[in-house]
């Protein structure tokens, strides 16, 4: 096989989204023979999870790995929360599946539907375990990576999300 050229489409200290973990930082772009053939890796950094992620440069697309949102992305976001929650009358435990899947799809615009859908204000019942969980990992992916894009703290972030939130709840 050929020599493969150079195809980084990220640079080294990028910020990037992974899908099932969220925001992440590459650290470096090294070369690794697997099997007979070289690759050429990005090596990713999620400090949350204290986790070192390999992933094929020429197969980064393909994995979903995306640079951080835009500032309208965010903006659309943050106005994806204002709205009313639409939630299926469908059994919760396969409710749960789509909303686990739709964080997991790393793409910011769902992970917002998902915490409008499942945020609960004061006068409403509690949340299950699950859904409280499920609730949380949104709130902390979408914040992780309006913090990023924005270079402020994750807590500056969550407050401006819970923010939102509690206005939609006010206006209800």
């Amino acid at each position: 096989m050929a020599s493969r050229k150079r195809i980084s489409k990220f640079r080294v200290n990028q910020h990037v989204v992974y899908p099932s973990h969220g925001v992440g930082k590459i650290v470096a772009v090294e070369n690794m023979m697997i099997g007979d053939e070289e690759h050429e890796l990005y090596v990713i950094s999620i400090a949350k999870e204290k986790l070192t992620l390999r992933v094929p440069t020429a197969k980064a697309r393909e994995t979903g790995v995306r640079g951080l949102a835009t500032a309208e992305e965010i903006a659309k976001a943050l106005e994806t929360l204002k709205g009313r929650a639409q939630v299926k009358r469908a059994m919760w435990s396969r409710r749960a599946q789509e909303y686990d899947q739709k964080i997991n799809s790393g793409l910011l615009q769902n992970i917002a539907e998902v915490v409008r859908d499942l945020h609960r204000s004061d006068d409403q019942r509690e949340q299950s375990f699950s859904e409280r969980q499920l609730y949380e990992s949104a709130v902390d992916r979408l914040s992780r990576e309006i913090a990023a894009v924005e270079g402020v703290d994750l807590s500056v972030a969550l407050k401006r999300v819970g923010e939102v939130l509690d206005g939609r709840s006010s206006r209800s």
